[in-house]
């Protein structure tokens, strides 16, 4: 199903996000926490792609295992970074074959290794909406196109201002809703989502949220997307460093407080960062369900 016009037709979408793991062993891991998740009923799970398209062939394999497998709507990420515009074809071309019909369009980011080297394709795409577009010219509408939202401006915009200009773009050339970077300060998507109604912007925005249970990890996420962790949270966290259950009781409690503010203001969704674990956001589930309409 498109997850566009299931939007269309629900109050509250639950999703969970999954990355390809590197290993067999890591696969079988990745399928046990997609069992355990399954029985929450999401509208949708999606799985990323890696920078420069690191992760083709096995972001292909789980998204089809997924489709084939589980009884869930599933998203395929795809960055442009990388990819000629043939290339960016028949990677859609063969999601089109088995049956998926949702794409989360991205830029993606340049491999760290190759940052001074790298060379973007003659014949691709640079931007975003580069690659909407492009997927809109080839397949019409079939796909249901989502893309990235950043609640605190993208790493690289000089402005909030200057980002929300080119969200809009993103959305002129098709877009049908987006899901954000992490944030842990809720007023940060307020401002955002404040700021795209005086653009006339109103396709559904669906907040991400990333439960804190590693703290470093998280730290260094939040570093590389520009996400900033209120001062308060992170003494909290800092004085449970050694302690990984007491970290971990912190970032649930602290996500579950920010899910229940952002289901009281009437958002479109709540779409977890799981890390292909499950503990944590069936935890937070379980605490929010009563709210989710």
């Amino acid at each position: 199903m498109r997850i566009g016009d299931i939007l269309k037709h629900i109050n509250t979408s639950i999703s969970f996000e999954f990355f390809p793991p590197k290993t067999p062993e890591g696969e079988e891991l990745l399928f046990k926490t997609i069992k355990d998740l399954e029985r929450l009923n999401p509208t949708f799970v999606s799985v990323t792609y890696g920078a420069g398209g690191s992760t083709r062939e096995r972001t292909i394999r789980v998204v089809k295992r997924i489709h084939e497998q589980c009884n869930l709507t599933v998203m395929a990420h795809l960055t442009c970074i990388g990819h000629s515009k043939k290339e960016i074809v028949d990677i859609l071309k063969g999601y089109r074959e088995i049956g998926i019909q949702n794409i989360l369009a991205l830029r993606g980011d340049i491999p760290k290794d190759l940052k001074k080297e790298f060379v973007f394709p003659q014949d691709g795409c640079r931007y975003a909406n580069q690659i909407v577009s492009l997927i809109r010219k080839e397949f019409d509408d079939y796909f249901s196109i989502g893309v990235a939202a950043y609640p605190e401006g993208h790493p690289e915009s000089p402005s909030l201002e200057k980002d929300i200009y080119y969200f809009k773009k993103k959305v002129e050339a098709g877009a049908e809703f987006a899901i954000t970077q992490m944030f842990f300060d809720n007023n940060y998507f307020y401002r955002f989502m404040e700021l795209l109604e005086k653009e006339g912007i109103d396709i559904p925005v669906i907040p991400g949220i990333m439960p804190i249970t590693n703290f470093r990890q998280i730290e260094k996420f939040a570093v590389m997307c520009g996400a900033t962790i209120p001062e308060f949270l992170v003494k909290k966290l800092e004085k449970a460093e050694n302690s990984p259950e007491e970290i971990s009781k912190i970032g649930i409690d602290y996500a579950t407080k920010q899910c229940e503010d952002l289901l009281k203001n009437g958002v479109k969704g709540l779409h977890f960062y799981t890390l292909n674990k499950s503990k944590a956001t069936i935890e937070i589930y379980r605490r929010i369900k009563d709210l989710i309409k």
